[in-house]
């Protein structure tokens, strides 16, 4: 992007570049986060994997419940995108926050997989989930947009 400065008499007399703060400089790829992605086996590991991704960049993220895409946000409105990873699942209309707790406790205990806790999501209405590391929380959230639970992630 320039700048062209002009005099009184409308000639040109200047050109400079201007950085356009508009380009998106990765800090990180949809790859390495996938790898990141590939150590958690269980809630348990929920931690450490927060951990490592702050550490490259990651400001906030979403993971979307029905087909597992994530959206991955950073400085600068960076998004790095990682694709669907399963068949598309439909998200119960209705929200039952009693079972999805119980399951979710059970989950970060390491009592279950990663498949297993989307499956629960999806069956007891979660659409999504955000994670912000400023916040270091975890917001859970139904169809509607409605957050269903707001946790705190540990930083042991």
């Amino acid at each position: 992007m320039t700048c062209t400065y002009f005099d009184k008499e409308g000639n040109k007399v200047w050109i400079e570049q201007i950085p356009d703060s508009s380009i998106q400089t990765p800090t990180f790829t949809a790859e390495q986060l996938m790898a990141t992605h590939s150590k958690v086996k269980s809630g348990a590991d929920f931690p450490s994997y927060i951990k490592e991704i702050k550490a490259m960049g990651v400001t906030h993220y979403e993971t979307y419940v029905n087909d597992g895409h994530i959206n991955y946000y950073g400085e600068n409105n960076y998004v790095a995108k990682v694709p669907a990873k399963y068949e598309t699942m439909t998200i119960a209309e209705n929200s039952n926050m009693e079972v999805f707790k119980a399951e979710l406790l059970a989950h970060q205990h390491g009592k279950t997989d990663f498949l297993t806790f989307i499956k629960m999501c999806a069956e007891t209405g979660i659409e999504k989930w955000d994670v912000c590391m400023d916040k270091m929380t975890c917001t859970y959230y139904d169809k509607e947009g409605n957050e269903i639970l707001v946790e705190e992630i540990p930083q042991n």
